[in-house]
């Protein structure tokens, strides 16, 4: 950290404390007049700036602006890049009286991967608990039955957690989730339903395990509930593609391929 100024060395050794998502963000050439010397660093969170500073003023704004914003779009996006080059003109594109060209580099840190949330811990749950350990993402099983739990596999990219009551978890929930009810039933799905809703979580993939009667009874009752017709419309019920049987491993690989169809913008060919 040699020739460093003690503000950039502030910035990585908090980066190094932390474990949130983050945009380090790193002045890595200029043109002309800028507010800050080449390597002044910034920390940026979802709530703002965190540690250090490239320059204040409009210019430590727009990057604040612009860190926030690239947060929200990557997790769960399957190619998002870890970094983004910017190079503004000063007077131009952020309206300051001095006419530099400043060459910001923006490097996201801790941010998760794609995450798919299972509701239930049942044989289907765990046969897709198996298949989805093969592709790039974490899993998070909550059931009330730590027995069911303790058979699931280990594994760092796999949190299981026992709630006697699931549906209090739906405050964790975030949108950019994927997110399965597997539980014993109807009576335990429609809690989980009714809190994602009240909570006002809108996950990117919502499905229930079940058939189409079960989709109106469900419907039926959180309609009666109050749960909008239009957060209903997310409701995939049945879930998963219509391949393969009523085995535990077949659902899971028929869940699994709709979970990645989803993700990269697919649907089921109809031809």
């Amino acid at each position: 950290m040699s020739g460093m100024s003690a503000a950039a060395r502030a910035c990585l050794l908090r980066l190094a404390n932390i474990s949130h998502p983050v945009v380090l963000v790193t002045l890595v050439a200029r043109q002309g007049s800028t507010p800050q010397d080449i390597g002044a660093r910034m920390l940026v969170d979802a709530t703002g700036r965190l540690e250090g500073t490239i320059g204040g003023g409009k210019l430590e704004r727009r990057v604040i602006d612009e860190a926030r914003a690239w947060l929200l779009t990557l997790p769960g996006a399957p190619d998002a890049v870890p970094c983004l080059l910017h190079e503004w003109n000063l007077q131009r594109d952020i309206g300051m009286t001095c006419g530099g060209v400043a060459t910001l580099l923006f490097e996201a840190h801790h941010v998760a991967p794609w995450r798919v949330v299972v509701f239930g811990a049942g044989h289907v749950a765990q046969a897709l608990v198996r298949t989805l350990q093969g592709l790039d993402c974490s899993v998070v099983c909550i059931d009330s039955r730590p027995e069911w739990l303790a058979q699931l596999p280990e594994s760092p990219a796999l949190s299981a957690i026992a709630l006697d009551d699931p549906s209090m978890w739906a405050a964790f929930v975030q949108d950019h989730d994927a997110v399965l009810c597997m539980t014993m039933g109807h009576a335990t799905d429609v809690p989980i339903l009714r809190a994602l809703h009240a909570a006002g979580r809108q996950p990117s993939f919502l499905g229930v395990i079940g058939s189409d009667a079960k989709r109106k009874m469900l419907v039926k009752q959180l309609r009666a509930d109050g749960v909008r017709d239009a957060w209903l419309s997310r409701l995939q019920c049945p879930v998963g593609f219509p391949i393969g049987g009523n085995q535990p491993g077949e659902i899971a690989v028929s869940v699994a391929a709709a979970l990645l169809a989803h993700r990269h913008g697919q649907s089921w060919p109809t031809t």
